[in-house]
């Protein structure tokens, strides 16, 4: 065994003739056990956040969309496209026309996105999960064309989930000139019944920006052709891996479509929740950092108490190294200790509010979830480990080094 970490076992949990050094060193193992559960549950919170996210996004965006890279639309007979419909990974396809579009009611105006969808759309996702209201989903009869408004629409136009006048639908005339003393000949208009139904994903820019209707319509309001699409959306087989479908439909539509799994739709959201998870993490570092200093303060009076030992072990003939990796080992342990009782009872903590909640949002109406969501993730418990360890002994070594060599 190393003679420098069997020593330090030693002096670590034998009995000092001052008893404030066994409290400065309980007091430093349990700064580092607090700031190590801090850290589980700050990130394990965050998890749970995108958690909530994702789940909400899940009822209205595709396991994977595919869009053209340059332009707004593609043909879906194409060669390339019609070989990715028959992908191993593609359990579910949808074609979709979608664009920006003026909708009036009663004099009320807003702007918004008109999402033509097929009847494949329902099988797609779990927008049923989302729905509300007494209607059921039809987006086309033989006569008439129907609309599900986000409810932020619904309540900008003040026109309710069932509302009795269509909606007026404005879209500009794609590739025709602009008439400037008859203006609004400049625009295709359309109306919408309601279905009776309306969707809350209880995020702004889905619920105040979108309005599904049938691709029907969507083509002849934004004058598309009818195997004309802007996005190719897919539900992959179940049993298929994600990212290995992800990279197939790449490799067969190459490089003139954009292939984006459900993260990569919502690439903006993400990227701010794991900056705010990094910046978390860093500034939890940082209080790590001092509550390690503690264990400098622990390490400098067992130097000064151990003082003789040092000087029998030197006339044994240990070098000045030696002596020091007793004290640096010491403050490894004492570091690792801090670190698996924090894990220990961060994940307590953790487990705790996944059963029980107790530390609710503050007001449930106005959030999806009562309480603050927890998702513990592995790679951040060893995450947490790590960075512990290494903070432990970034803060021991020098100062060990240096208070070894002037105290002996």
């Amino acid at each position: 065994m190393n003679l420098s970490l069997y020593i330090a076992k030693r002096y670590l949990f034998s009995k000092k003739s001052h008893q404030v050094i066994n409290i400065i060193s309980g007091v430093a193992i349990a700064g580092i056990a607090l700031a190590t559960a801090a850290m589980v549950c700050t990130l394990s919170v965050f998890n749970g956040f995108q958690g909530v996210v994702a789940e909400q996004f899940t009822a209205f965006d595709p396991d994977i969309k595919v869009t053209a890279s340059q332009g707004k639309s593609f043909m879906t007979d194409s060669p390339e496209v019609e070989a990715a419909m028959k992908a191993v990974g593609a359990g579910v396809v949808s074609f979709c026309v979608e664009d920006k579009a003026l909708v009036e009611y009663r004099g009320k105006q807003v702007m918004a996105t008109l999402k033509g969808v097929d009847s494949n759309f329902a099988q797609l996702t779990e927008i049923e999960k989302v729905l509300h209201g007494s209607g059921e989903f039809i987006l086309q009869d033989s006569l008439n064309s129907y609309a599900i408004p986000g409810v932020k629409i619904i309540n900008e136009l003040n026109c309710g989930i069932l509302f009795t006048t269509p909606l007026e639908i404005y879209a500009p005339n794609r590739g025709g000139k602009i008439n400037l003393t008859m203006p609004a000949r400049n625009f295709k208009k359309g109306v919408l019944l309601s279905s009776g139904l309306t969707f809350v994903v209880n995020q702004p820019e889905y619920d105040g920006g979108y309005i599904l209707t049938s691709t029907e319509f969507t083509r002849k309001m934004f004058r598309r052709q009818a195997n004309e699409a802007t996005s190719m959306e897919i539900k992959v087989a179940r049993g298929t891996d994600l990212q290995q479908a992800k990279e197939e439909l790449e490799t067969i539509l190459g490089d003139g479509y954009a292939v984006r799994d459900r993260y990569e739709q919502q690439d903006d959201i993400y990227k701010v929740m794991q900056i705010e998870k990094l910046i978390s993490y860093i500034f939890l570092t940082f209080i790590l950092l001092v509550a390690c200093f503690n264990i400098v303060g622990s390490l400098s009076m067992l130097i000064i108490e151990k003082r003789d030992n040092m000087n029998t072990l030197r006339s044994m003939g240990a070098d000045n190294k030696t002596i020091a990796n007793i004290f640096i080992y010491e403050g490894f342990i004492i570091s690792a200790v801090g670190a698996l009782t924090g894990i220990v009872t961060g994940l307590a903590l953790c487990l705790a509010q996944q059963e029980f909640g107790f530390i609710s949002m503050g007001g449930a109406e106005s959030f999806v979830v009562d309480s603050y969501p927890i998702e513990v993730h592995a790679s951040d418990i060893l995450t947490t480990f790590i960075t512990v360890l290494i903070v432990g002994i970034i803060a021991v070594w020098l100062p060990v080094r240096i208070l070894t060599r002037k105290l002996t």
